[in-house]
Parts: structure tokens; sequence; C-alpha cells
């Protein structure tokens, strides 16, 4: 049996300069404040009639390596960074269909700021912006914004929840009709269709009314990458649209059983909201040229060890440095992202720290996708037949204008031609896109 179609959606690791030392990057390393390249990428998504494209985010730079940040500014990783929702703006203003997705953390932006900007980009764009609700993960971060670190892992989610709890009634004090917009009486907004929400919480609050006007979607898309059990449970109560990233078939299955379970009990249709798996896939013309360049890709990796583990420490709040890389694995904790380390931990095993930290980069985020396009299609197809998920996240580490050719004039069409994913877009708005199968 064949699969039912499936959506398709864009991670962006961070707008910054993407892979500037590798091969068909151009010039990315002088042109980057521009975002000519992003704005590309969005239009050749847009083309193929991508849901969203998800821009990640941080608002540090990383110092996990060392105690120092050589490592990461010498290496350009995951620095520099522009801010998130202006790159979004130009984004949208560069495509029609295309959903933008900019991430907000809830400790460095107060949630009327957040649904004041998401609000705004959603009436620019006539519908079709998101909100990608973060809690953050590196202390050095929170420092960047006077706090001595983050609050601990879970009551981070705790404090979410009241978070978009605001975030979602500003956007619901404006009710359908406010704007009359009435000429010959004079009145343009009815008063009585606008109101304060008052909220005091535990952690936030906001007086209102939303003072920007009322969003085009009623409330713009949330989504979130709901890892840990936390994290799983926050998703399944508020997103819209879920990035997962559980590694292999068995723990793709289990996720998406869990956040259904959580969203059944609390009174949601699981089919409305979209469990997106993260893959990265490896293209070629023919598999034997695909399978050449995840072994030159994998040669890099282990040659680099220190940098894989900076990055993985850079997200996990672990400075490896100090650790011995050939010695196993050792039991670790973090008040960063913990599904990431706990799927470390579980792919690890038995392995050295060296062994390990290139397996996991050899992983291919869910799982490995090495192939033409036509192989890669299948795998797509049979992959979402067994666990029943609504669709991928493509999250290319070396993002370029030939690597994204590869991915929308190489895959995609295979991917139309077999009816597994859209041709066109059924819809105006970025919602109702994601719900339309």
């Amino acid at each position: 049996m064949a699969a039912d179609k499936f959506h398709l959606a864009w991670f962006l690791q961070g707008s910054s300069i993407q892979a500037w030392n590798q091969a068909w990057t151009g010039n990315i390393s002088e042109e980057w404040m521009s975002a000519e390249m992003f704005l590309d990428l969005v239009r050749s998504i847009d083309r193929a009639a991508f849901d969203y494209i998800l821009i990640e985010d941080s608002i540090y730079i990383g110092q996990n390596w060392e105690n120092r940040r050589d490592m990461f500014l010498k290496n350009g990783m995951s620095v520099p960074r522009q801010e998130p929702s202006v790159i979004a703006s130009l984004m949208l203003a560069a495509t029609k269909s295309l959903g933008v997705v900019p991430t907000l953390s809830t400790f460095a932006y107060h949630p009327y700021l957040t649904a004041r900007t998401v609000g705004t980009l959603d009436q620019i764009s006539g519908g079709r912006a998101g909100w990608n609700m973060v809690t953050g993960s590196s202390d050095y971060g929170a420092m960047n914004f006077g706090m001595d670190r983050l609050p601990d892992h879970d009551l981070r989610y705790d404090m979410a929840a009241e978070y978009i709890d605001i975030v979602t009634q500003l956007w619901d004090s404006w009710k359908p009709g406010a704007i009359v917009a009435d000429r010959k009486s004079g009145v343009l907004i009815d008063p009585e269709k606008v109101h304060t929400i008052d909220y005091k919480g535990e952690f936030y609050g906001s007086r209102g009314p939303l003072n920007s006007g009322p969003c085009p979607q009623g409330r713009p898309v949330i989504a979130q990458a709901g890892g840990s059990a936390k994290g799983r449970a926050t998703a399944a109560k508020y997103a819209d649209t879920i990035v997962a990233h559980p590694k292999g078939i068995e723990a793709m299955k289990e996720y998406r059983r869990e956040v259904h379970d959580h969203m059944r009990s609390v009174g949601r249709d699981p089919s409305s909201c979209k469990i997106l798996y993260m893959i990265y896939p490896v293209l070629g013309r023919t598999d034997e040229e695909a399978k050449a360049r995840k072994a030159d890709r994998m040669a890099g990796a282990a040659q680099n060890v220190d940098r894989l583990l900076a990055q993985f420490g850079w997200s996990t709040n672990i400075d490896f440095s100090g650790h011995d890389w050939d010695a196993p694995v050792s039991e670790l904790s973090t008040n960063g992202h913990q599904s990431s380390l706990s799927g470390f931990l579980r792919r690890a095993g038995k392995k050295t720290l060296r062994e390990a930290i290139i397996d996991f980069t050899d992983a291919g985020a869910c799982f490995d996708l090495v192939g033409s396009p036509e192989t890669v299609a299948s795998q797509m197809e049979e992959v979402m037949q067994e666990v029943g998920g609504d669709g991928y996240l493509i999250a290319l580490p070396d993002v370029s204008r030939k690597s994204v050719a590869e991915v929308t004039d190489g895959l995609v069409p295979v991917l139309q031609q077999r009816g597994l994913v859209r041709t066109t877009y059924e819809h105006k708005q970025f919602r109702d896109n994601l719900l339309a199968f």
C-alpha cells in the first residue's frame, strides 16, 4: 500500500554564515549580511510547495570548549546570527505561499513582544507566519539578558505554558469583525470586540489588548521541538506542528504514539498537529555518488572530532574538551537539550566518546538517507508508511544554492511524480495548508 501524501518543511540552522569553508558555497562569508542566499532558498522551496521554513536560533556565542569562544569564532560555528524575525520579514516578502517560522525564546522575548512581532508578520504576509517556541538551552544566552543561569529544564516548560497562554490570549484579544472600517458612521474599530486579558501569572503578566490588531489566521501557527518528556507534553498541548528528531524507526513510532496520547488526554484531535521528522538527505546522481559523498563527509568528521564535540556541547551545555575521547562515554547530565543528550547516550552504548560522536553525526537525524533522488524518495515513502507520521523537515548541514537545488529540483519532483507531496498549494494561509492533508 502506498504512503499517504506527506508534508515537507525546511529547518534552517540559523540565519548566519552557512558552510563557508566548503565547496559550492560561493562568497557566503562576504555576502551573508544581505541574507540573499536565504531569500534564494525560500524562493526555491516556495516553488517546490513546502509548507514552511523554520529559522532556528540562538542568542549567544558558544563557550563550551576549554571555556573559551575561540573554537566557535574561528570556525563560524553558529555565529554570527541575525535576529530571526527580521529575516522572516524578508523571507515573507520574497515568497507567495510559504509559511515562515522564526524562533523566539521565552527567556529573551516578553510574551507581549512575541505576540506583537509574530502577529505583525502574519498581517504583512496575509496569514503565513508562525512562531517556534523554545525555552532556551544555554546559560550563556541567559547571561546576555542579565540572568545568572537559565531556570531548571522542567521549570522552563512550566513557565512556557504560562507564556503561551498569554501569547494566544493576546492574539484572541481582537474578535472577528473588530475592524469595521465604516466610512458612513466614521467607526474604524468596534470597541466591544477588543478586550484586555488582565493576565497575572506566577512568571509572566500582561494587561492587553494587543495594539497591533487582529491576525489573518486568528492565531499564527505555533511550532515546537518537543524532545524531552516535558517538552513532548507541552508540544502536544499547544503546537500546530512539531519538530521531531528521535533516532531510528522504532523511536519515531514511539514518539508519535506518545505525542498523540498526550494530545488525546488534553482533548485535542491528533490530526490537528503535524509531526515532521528531521532528515539530512545525502543526494547524488547515482547511489554510488551519494555514498561517496557520505564517505567524504564522515572522513571529514573523523578529522574534526573536536569541532563535533564542541558543537554538541554548544547545544547540551557540556564542555567536552577535558574528556578522554578514547574512553567509554561516561554518565552525563544537562540543563540544556536533554533529548539530544539522551539520544546520544542511548546510541553510544559502550563506544568511546570519539566513536560515539562520529556515529551520532553519521546517524542522519532520524534515520539515514543516502542515494539518488529515486532511492531517497523510496526510502522516505517506506519510512513514512511504517511510522505513520505527517512529513519531513529537511535540515542540511551544508546549505548552498547547489545543495538546495538538489532537493528542490532533484528530490522533490520525484516525490511529486509519485503523488507523495503536493505540487501546488491548496490554500493561501499557512495553517490551512498544514491541515490540507
